[in-house]
């Protein structure tokens, strides 16, 4: 357990802890950027950890197709006769596609152009279940690799962490993948206001270093655990509230909370949480977009808030989910796992607009929508263009996605 440090120090409360130069590995993901990271910062670019990425989960498998409507294409209304979203409801962005109704939070946004929505994401060879394409998308693998870093911590892996800091993600959420791994400390946490009690509780013992190498690097985690929670507790402690309140759902508490970390100026490079829900195999429209309402609403309540106070431009915003759905509704008025779907990113320092082709719903491969950007190559263009890392996430020379300014 030497590698990465996981100790679970209450049922609500954890931290993930490495240290990069005792464990990063040459024939490692993270030992290889790492060797990058080396080799940009010789070429004069540092990474830049002052920006700040809040990556909002959609588990279950959004939809993008009654996300990101193509209104005016006869075969999207074809293969969806129960569920397509009627063209006088859609929000239109163009000729061809609109957002739907329940997304019409975002509107101040994109018309503001800090709102990009990538097209057809997704990856070669997908894979349908929920777990191991959550785990492709949080690792940055190919779809027939297994890593165990998440691609937040690759990114970031070899990189100079600046002096005294101890704190570089948090995680309000069960899945802390993206975050996890050699190089990165990170808080991860269910629920904000348990978290503060239970880090007050935290002692660190005062005990003097034992002489075993092994006992001794447990005391200095432990250390570092209480170091970290400690501090963002009193950061939080101390936090304004948001200027415009969320709703009170879970969702929204998990924004609020956000929005505290990032007021409080506490110095983190990502903040994820997660909104589930999403697998809606029966009957989705309803449930379809009262989640979406709660996604746009609250997106559009934290930029509110972070425009007020002078953040939107420190911080990018970035939604993703582990596959889209199948073209074809089933016979419950429902869509089964698919796979390529649109990504919102969000930020002062976003180019607005539609990027990417939309994918074609009568060129399938077996009923699924072909793919048109790679996630790996929006990760690469998050790691160079918003953090100065130097990471391709092993695609060859990955084209940038031109939704940064």
């Amino acid at each position: 357990m030497r590698r990465r440090d996981f100790l679970s120090v209450s049922a609500g409360l954890s931290v993930a802890l490495a240290a990069p130069s005792a464990f990063a590995q040459r024939d490692t993901p993270a030992g290889r950027a790492a060797g990058r990271a080396v080799e940009s910062a010789a070429a004069g670019g540092p990474a830049r950890w002052d920006r700040i990425l809040v990556l909002v989960e959609l588990k279950g498998g959004n939809d993008g197709l009654n996300t990101l409507v193509p209104f005016d294409d006869a075969a999207y209304r074809a293969a969806r006769p129960g569920i397509a979203v009627a063209r006088e409801r859609v929000v239109q962005l163009d000729q061809r596609v609109g957002l739907n109704p329940a997304l019409k939070g975002l509107t101040a946004s994109w018309q503001a152009r800090d709102l990009a929505i990538l097209q057809g994401v997704g990856y070669p060879y997908p894979n349908r279940s929920h777990f191991r394409s959550i785990e492709i998308w949080d690792s940055a693998s190919a779809s027939s690799q297994t890593l165990t870093d998440g691609w937040i911590a690759q990114a970031f892996a070899g990189a100079a962490r600046p002096k005294g800091r101890n704190l570089d993600c948090v995680v309000v959420d069960t899945n802390a993948l993206p975050a996890t791994g050699a190089g990165l400390h990170t808080i991860v946490m269910q629920d904000a206001e348990n978290f503060i009690q239970q880090a007050r509780r935290l002692r660190d013992g005062g005990m003097e270093p034992p002489a075993n190498p092994a006992l001794a690097h447990i005391r200095k985690v432990r250390a570092e655990i209480h170091a970290a929670s400690q501090g963002l507790a009193e950061r939080m402690r101390t936090a304004p509230p948001p200027a415009q309140a969320f709703g009170p759902e879970p969702f929204g508490r998990q924004l609020d909370f956000a929005t505290r970390i990032l007021t409080a100026r506490v110095p983190v490079v990502a903040i994820k949480i997660a909104l589930g829900g999403f697998d809606t195999h029966a009957r989705q429209q309803e449930p379809h977009e009262r989640l979406l309402g709660l996604l746009g609403d609250g997106l559009a309540t934290l930029r509110a808030n972070l425009v007020a106070a002078g953040l939107w431009n420190d911080v990018l915003v970035m939604t993703y989910s582990e596959f889209g759905r199948r073209v074809r509704q089933n016979a419950i008025g429902g869509t089964d796992h698919g796979t390529a779907a649109p990504q919102f990113v969000m930020g002062g320092a976003v180019k607005g607009g539609l990027i990417g082709a939309y994918p074609s719903l009568t060129d399938l491969q077996d009923g699924d929508l072909k793919h048109t950007v790679d996630f790996r190559a929006v990760f690469a263009t998050v790691a160079r263009r918003w953090w100065g890392l130097n990471q391709d996430f092993g695609l060859r020379s990955p084209t940038m996605v031109p939704f940064l300014a």
